[in-house]
This record gives C-alpha cells, sequence and structure tokens, in this order.
C-alpha cells in the first residue's frame, strides 16, 4: 500500500496563508487533480476543547502561561484525531492532501516561548511526539509563508472588523508574535521548509503573482 502525500502551508496570522489556501484549492480542482483538503485547529470539534480554553484565556491571559511543550500537546491530540477519524485511511491509500497548518503551527507558536538555545531540542521533541509517538505523517513539502509584523496585525484586525470576532490571546500579544516571526525563521533551517517571500524588489507581493510561485513549487511535488 502506497502512502499519500501531504503538502502543508505554514505561516502567522496575517501572513496571507488561507488567501492562498483557497487559491490552491481551486486550482488543484481546476486542474483535475484528485485531492483533499484539512486545515487545523478544527474548532467545531471536541479534540479542541483545550485549544480553545487555552487560547480564551482560561488556563492564564498571557501564551506564556502554559509552557511550550504543554501547550503543544493540545493541538497535537486533535491532529491526531483528525487523523485517526477522518483522513488517515485515505492517506494511507495514497490520497494527496493539502493542510493549512499542521504540526509546523507548534514549531513556530509554542516554540516562541522558549529561547534560541532550546530551540534544537524543542523541535526534535515536536518531531518524536507527533511523528513518532504519534504516528502522525511526516509532511512531503512544508510551505512557509513570510510576512512583516506591521502587515500581520493589520490584517488580522481588517479580519476582526469584518467578522465581527475578538483576538485570541496568541493574536493580542504584538511581542508574541515577533517572536513567532524569529522562531519560524530558525524552524525553516531546522525543518528544511521552503519559504515564500512577502516581498519583491522591495515591494509586497500581488497575491496572484506569489501564487503563480507556490503552485509551481506544489506542482512539482507531486
Amino acid at each position: 500500500m502506497n502512502k499519500g502525500k501531504l503538502i502543508v502551508l505554514e505561516g502567522i496570522d496575517g501572513s496571507g496563508k488561507s488567501a492562498q489556501f483557497r487559491r490552491l484549492c481551486a486550482r488543484l480542482e481546476n486542474d483535475g487533480i484528485d485531492y483533499n483538503h484539512i486545515v487545523f485547529p478544527r474548532y467545531d470539534q471536541d479534540s479542541s476543547a483545550l485549544i480553545r480554553m487555552y487560547l480564551a484565556g482560561e488556563f492564564g491571559t498571557h501564551p506564556d502561561d502554559v509552557n511550550a511543550y504543554t501547550a503543544s500537546t493540545f493541538f497535537a491530540v486533535d491532529r491526531f484525531a483528525s487523523y485517526k477519524k477522518d483522513w488517515g485511511s485515505t492517506y494511507e491509500s495514497g490520497g494527496l492532501f493539502l493542510s493549512d497548518r499542521y504540526t509546523t503551527s507548534n514549531a513556530v507558536h509554542q516554540g516562541s516561548k522558549l529561547s534560541d538555545e532550546e530551540l534544537p531540542d524543542f523541535f526534535r521533541w515536536l518531531s518524536d511526539l507527533e511523528y513518532e509517538k504519534m504516528g502522525l505523517p511526516r509532511p512531503d513539502l512544508v510551505l512557509y509563508l513570510d510576512v512583516d509584523i506591521e502587515t500581520s496585525l493589520a490584517r488580522m484586525r481588517r479580519r476582526e472588523a469584518k467578522n465581527h470576532t475578538h483576538a485570541d490571546i496568541h493574536e493580542q500579544d504584538i511581542e508574541y508574535l515577533r517572536r513567532c516571526l524569529r522562531t519560524a525563521e530558525r524552524a525553516a533551517d531546522f525543518f528544511g521548509w521552503t519559504r515564500i517571500p512577502f516581498m519583491k524588489d522591495g515591494l509586497e507581493r500581488d497575491v496572484d503573482e506569489k501564487n503563480e510561485e507556490i503552485y509551481s513549487i506544489l506542482r512539482s511535488a507531486l
């Protein structure tokens, strides 16, 4: 039995990840490519209960109130439940999956709580937890969407105003988001992610122009 392929889009809040994810899904469908899509966390499922409590501030109003290792298990359990209940058998049978966030998000968001010296051990622990102990598949390709903090914040605030939502404890903490950006760079180096630059020739890239690059990389991986 041939295992499938798993391609992950990663980036902090406001990186344009969701917009690119929608475009990739549409292009795969238009090109007649049989694929499946998954999005994490799954806020509408019971397995995300601890995630929702954490992000709502029930364990503390600052991200650092729950350490990187503990918080990582909240998100890992949601992925495990999803894999076992929803998509594992299709993946094991050779299915192609495109994922909006994955174990990679723990590396970025929870790793940001640690010092640079602690990160390699955390990255190794995380890989062992999710890929070895829990048996989740390793991604074949991770596309990391870079962004700057000012653009990230502006996009999040526009989204909140449009959807009438309130920022969670991650989104409210600007210094935490800055640390996430720094940690993402280190994670990209450590794990070998493919970076998608935010700027080109000193200017913010057009969404469609960026999508052309992303889709070309994705197709080459299939």
